[in-house]
């Protein structure tokens, strides 16, 4: 079992920044995948930002492409992961609820999900 708790959310003006933080905890992380969707009102949810735990190789959509980070601090307890999504130069259509998600393949293999934070750009 996999337990995903995002914080970091909150109101930030055009061209501003903000980082999101996954606490990420449970004994099958270790060869999986973490990323970061976003759901905007009215809009399909949307991959954002993923991160390989293996490998660390890492991915993004070509909207936030250059403006946000995905990373992870690599804990000595095997068993917790923490994935931060660095998010710059933000844009009024970056608003979104944020959710944070893990699975075995990002985008199409997540298969836990966090309750997601709110993000709003606007000024």
């Amino acid at each position: 079992q996999v337990q995903l708790v995002e914080s970091g959310g909150g109101l930030v003006q055009p061209g501003g920044s903000l980082r999101l933080s996954c606490e990420a905890s449970g004994s099958t992380l270790h060869d999986s995948a973490i990323g970061w969707f976003r759901q905007a009102p009215g809009k399909e949810r949307e991959g954002v930002a993923g991160i390989d735990l293996s490998d660390e190789g890492t991915y993004y959509a070509s909207s936030v492409k250059d403006r946000f980070t995905i990373s992870r601090d690599n804990s000595r307890d095997n068993a917790k992961n923490t994935v931060y999504l660095q998010m710059n130069s933000l844009k009024p259509e970056d608003t979104a609820v944020y959710y944070c998600a893990a699975g075995t393949g990002f985008p199409y293999g997540m298969n836990y999900w966090g309750k997601g934070t709110l993000v709003t750009v606007s000024s």
